[in-house]
């Protein structure tokens, strides 16, 4: 039987100690001087990133945009990526999609049939017509944006609405599905707000950007990130990718420190 995306993520978790994501947002101008600064070279470079840190992390986040900047060569690195990772981790597109039912299951066959990812990062602000479509199949997840680490996050997200903020009422359609197989993206910079959202949505799943340069606070995010049966998925990018000189040794090096950190943590909160 097919696992469910929960469980795959479960197994990553659990069989790794890990909470850790690493972030592929790779810019070849800030490649090291010995990669070819071109989309081959790029992929040479996500090749040495994920033979050392594969053993580390539970899960890669692409930033689609990275790659789609390129056109039909940059969906062809995307789908070369995720080829390479090869199951030894989760797979998260983060593409922020989100359209009318129709158009989301096309992106949704695009994003799991055809590039061949796990899960990926949705936008709910068309309703949940716009999200459902990413949940048919239950072994792929959807990753929903809630509360976001970016400064412009309270233009909207923290806006009142039926005596609640905006983000509080995604939280609170997201529970009434009872979909394990779906989780909330959560910024690692929202000190205030996130105790509130774990209160509320107890056995939530979060993806938590805004670890690293961003400044959100790792000991805040993975304690309340994960507890009881949740999880909370730390993704940290430019702070492993671009460590010291980028090399293998500097970016297994730099990996590892936030994997012993998050284990830490967490042996902390048992």
């Amino acid at each position: 039987m097919q696992k469910t995306f929960y469980e795959k993520l479960k197994y990553q978790c659990d069989s790794k100690e890990s909470r850790l994501c690493i972030g592929l947002d790779v810019d070849y101008n800030l490649l090291p001087d010995n990669f070819n600064k071109t989309i081959e070279g790029t992929l040479d470079f996500l090749k040495i990133i994920i033979d050392s840190t594969s053993e580390l992390c539970a899960a890669y986040k692409l930033n689609m945009g990275f790659f789609e900047q390129f056109g039909s060569k940059g969906y062809e690195l995307m789908e070369k990526t995720v080829e390479y990772i090869d199951g030894r981790s989760i797979t998260i597109a983060d593409g922020k999609r989100g359209d009318i039912g129709n158009s989301s299951r096309m992106y949704a066959k695009s994003i799991f049939n055809q590039i061949g990812f796990d899960s990926a990062t949705v936008s709910p602000y068309m309703g949940m017509d716009s999200v459902t479509p990413f949940l048919e199949d239950d072994s792929f997840g959807a990753f929903v944006l809630c509360l976001t680490s970016n400064p412009g996050s309270n233009d909207f997200q923290k806006n009142i609405y039926k005596n609640e903020p905006l983000f509080i009422n995604v939280l609170n359609k997201l529970k009434d599905l009872s979909n394990q197989n779906v989780g909330i993206v959560v910024g690692a910079t929202q000190e205030e707000d996130m105790r509130l959202l774990r209160d509320l949505g107890p056995q939530m799943t979060w993806l938590i950007p805004g670890i690293g340069k961003q400044g959100g606070n790792l000991e805040m995010s993975v304690s309340l990130g994960n507890r009881q049966e949740s999880f909370g998925i730390i993704n940290v990018s430019r702070d492993i990718l671009y460590y010291k000189d980028s090399s293998k040794d500097s970016v297994k090096f730099r990996a590892n420190y936030y994997h012993q950190k998050i284990k830490e943590i967490l042996n902390n909160g048992k």
